[in-house]
């Protein structure tokens, strides 16, 4: 992030602190409808259109070294395979033989040369190609390349490695944005993964990724653990295309240094740093909602990606992935423990009160939810979803108005101009 980004964010911070409403120009939100978190159609409608049209995360170059490593994935309701091909590319297919639809894939990770139905004991080398099949004398004149695996969408940033379910989708990079260039110094491209887990939560899985997309909750979820050491009024919120979304809020001037996880020595023990942090990340909490469920506060000193899916209108999981900076060779250092025991904490205190919002919604009392500015994001984040599956094909009682117009899309911001206005005056 250059001198003028980190300056601007600075004057936002303050004019954040200083409004005593929201900016004058930022449109008036309509209540979201309450039937996006519990009507079955909107379920159906995300699972035919924003499941299937989105870049979702699914692996790590870590889970995938060696040419012929391979990993199961499903979290998206498909069932597929990546793996690093020899030409190393990482390729993912439907986990679907194309003679009778058997998993060719059993084992949720390995590595091989050739991947083998089990079934019937077709072949595929790892380009998804058919090599071989059982007794082809009775297959009359079958043509081996249009008999191949179904590919998916596969495209990297870094390390990580996305899929996408749309043969007609943009690009990574394109979908991305400038995001992309923002992410640069946190090196997706160099850290390590740390940790990788996946928790069951009992709530629409909106419910638990929105608690990740707003710090208005923050004095009360988190009085004791993020309160502490973010300053949640000098938060700035900012919008992108295609429904992602930013949040960089500064930590308290009087804050002890053990409520910065990033920066506090874990056991004695001061943690190694990712190399070009620049300040923003140093001395704010910077958060980045990417559409369609990730969130990810980036540190100095790693961080966590958070994926929300659903399970269900009423369950969800909520996938944990960690990254840090390259430790060498052996096993992870001891104190990457206590800090995913703490941040582990903090996730508990969102996502255990998710379950009893979903029973209050669930109730004949919830007809909407009336969003402030500080929640916009959220907002932001509907209005992208209506425009990806297509506001005719929603019921009217479910839609959302796109009243967040371009204006406020970076890189533009009001906010900066009444700025520059009043300081002209």
């Amino acid at each position: 992030m250059d001198a003028r980004a980190v300056a601007d964010l600075r004057r936002l911070m303050e004019y954040e602190a200083a409004r005593t409403a929201p900016p004058r120009d930022f449109p008036a939100l309509p209540d979201l409808p309450g039937g996006r978190y519990t009507d079955p159609r909107f379920a159906a409608l995300e699972k035919e259109q924003l499941w299937r049209r989105s870049w979702l995360l699914a692996g790590h170059l870590d889970e995938l070294q060696r040419p012929g490593s391979f990993k199961l994935w499903d979290m998206a309701g498909q069932p597929i395979f990546l793996v690093h091909a020899r030409s190393g590319e990482i390729n993912a297919f439907y986990n679907t033989c194309s003679h009778r639809g058997a998993p060719v894939v059993t084992e949720a990770t390995g590595r091989r040369a050739r991947f083998t139905c089990k079934y019937h004991g077709w072949v595929y080398d790892d380009e998804g190609r058919l090599q071989s099949i059982r007794d082809a004398a009775d297959f009359a004149d079958l043509d081996f390349s249009c008999r191949s695996l179904r590919r998916v969408r596969c495209e990297r940033h870094g390390k990580l490695v996305f899929v996408n379910f749309d043969e007609d989708a943009v690009p990574l990079a394109e979908w991305l944005g400038v995001i992309a260039d923002e992410f640069a110094e946190f090196r997706f491209d160099a850290t390590r993964l740390v940790d990788h887990h996946v928790w069951d939560l009992d709530c629409n899985w909106k419910i638990a990724m929105e608690a990740n997309m707003e710090v208005y909750h923050v004095p009360n979820i988190h009085p004791t653990t993020v309160a502490v050491g973010l300053d949640h009024r000098r938060n700035v919120n900012s919008f992108y295309p295609h429904g992602h979304g930013r949040m960089i809020a500064p930590g308290w001037e009087s804050a002890p240094p053990a409520s910065n996880y990033r920066a506090a020595p874990v056991g004695g023990t001061a943690r190694p740093e990712i190399a070009g942090v620049g300040e923003i990340g140093h001395t704010c909490t910077q958060s980045y909602n990417l559409f369609p469920n990730w969130v990810s506060p980036l540190g100095p000193t790693g961080y966590f990606v958070l994926n929300f899916w659903p399970n269900g209108i009423d369950k969800s999981k909520l996938e944990v992935w960690w990254f840090g900076p390259d430790w060498g060779e052996g096993p992870r250092p001891a104190y990457w423990a206590d800090t995913i025991t703490y941040l582990n904490s903090v996730l508990r205190e969102d996502t255990e009160f998710g379950g009893w919002i979903q029973r209050s919604q669930e109730s004949y009392g919830f007809k909407g939810v009336p969003l402030s500015y500080q929640e916009a994001r959220i907002y932001h984040w509907h209005q992208a979803a209506d425009a990806l599956i297509g506001p005719e094909r929603i019921p009217p009682e479910l839609r959302v108005a796109p009243v967040i117009g371009a204006d406020w899309i970076m890189p533009n911001d009001p906010r900066l101009d009444a700025l520059a206005a009043r300081a002209a005056a």
